[in-house]
């Protein structure tokens, strides 16, 4: 088919180079314009980008594609579909119907539980034993589109945002080669409406979601490590400095009543929660390298009843 890919962050880059070894031709890609990045804050390609970029396929980054001459610069490529993951613009009707057969988003959860821009956190964060990629043709709504297929994936114990990015990314490639492969009327591109029953969404993640509040229980702050590392990251403070934490797991500990959420209750770093506690394992003082949470407490002792806010 001759397509038109949509898409910007590392997620979306399995589905495009896929499709281009499918054999499949890409008219066009569009992407995010270049961001300010990295300590020079130079302006920076998005992964889709530069990969498409790297490949000799003509890039587009308007900021908008609500004016008609981008509308029109749109529908001039005469696409027989438009392939769209972790795009990050909405795309009016006009985008919409310029395809022969319309647009094609890949979706990182079991529609319609987590329509929305943070999936894959929130299926971590609401502790799911399993999630996916629906292949959804778009309509106006948000993520409301019918289904075209779906694959899963089980969400383990240990299941981090990386791993399951990284995994949900490249079972989305495959899905959607195998629509594609099928063709519209066939049983892989065979139209299913959502559900009505079952609808959750996936708020977008704000850079304060990350901040531990110790009245919690250990489990859910658990799947909060997990689900927000690298972004926005998850933290907490001691003697007013950020003590960001990297990997945590349920503590055997029970702590005595009347103690204060927040408060180590045994070495290295062991916290009293809401309910049950957290063993912080390893942890990253602002501006200093990660380490084991015992060598942190041998550079800065954190005895039984040190308190974290």
């Amino acid at each position: 088919m001759r397509l038109v890919f949509m898409g910007t962050p590392d997620f979306a880059v399995p589905a495009l180079a896929a499709l281009i070894d499918a054999g499949h031709e890409i008219a066009c890609v569009y992407s995010q314009p270049p961001r300010p990045a990295g300590r020079g804050q130079k302006a920076r390609p998005s992964p889709v980008h530069a990969f498409a970029a790297g490949r000799g396929i003509e890039v587009r980054t308007p900021a908008s594609l609500k004016d008609k001459a981008a509308q029109a610069a749109f529908a001039a490529l005469d696409a027989d579909a438009a392939v769209v993951a972790a795009y990050g613009l909405i795309l009016p009707q006009a985008i919409l119907d310029a395809p022969r057969y319309g647009c094609l988003n890949i979706h990182a959860s079991l529609l319609p539980r987590w329509r929305g821009a943070a999936p894959i956190q929130r299926a971590l964060l609401a502790g799911d034993a399993e999630t996916g990629v629906t292949i959804m043709q778009m309509d106006a709504g948000l993520d409301t589109g019918a289904m075209l297929k779906t694959g899963r994936i089980p969400i383990g114990a240990d299941t981090t945002a990386a791993a399951l990015h990284d995994a949900l990314a490249a079972l989305g490639a495959a899905l959607i080669v195998d629509v594609l492969a099928a063709g519209p009327g066939n049983d892989g591109w065979r139209p299913t409406p959502q559900p009505e029953a079952g609808v959750t969404y996936a708020a977008k993640l704000a850079r304060d979601e990350g901040r531990i509040d110790w009245s919690e229980n250990a489990a859910a702050l658990e799947r909060k490590v997990r689900a927000l590392n690298p972004w926005p990251g998850v933290w907490c403070e001691r003697d007013g400095d950020r003590l960001r934490v990297l990997e945590a797991s349920v503590a055997d500990a029970a702590p005595k009543a009347g103690t204060p959420p927040g408060t180590v209750l045994a070495p290295p770093l062991v916290v009293a929660c809401g309910g049950g506690a957290l063993s912080l394992d390893r942890v990253q003082r602002a501006g200093k390298s990660p380490m084991a949470a015992d060598d942190y407490v041998r550079g800065t002792p954190a005895p039984p009843g040190t308190r974290l806010q």
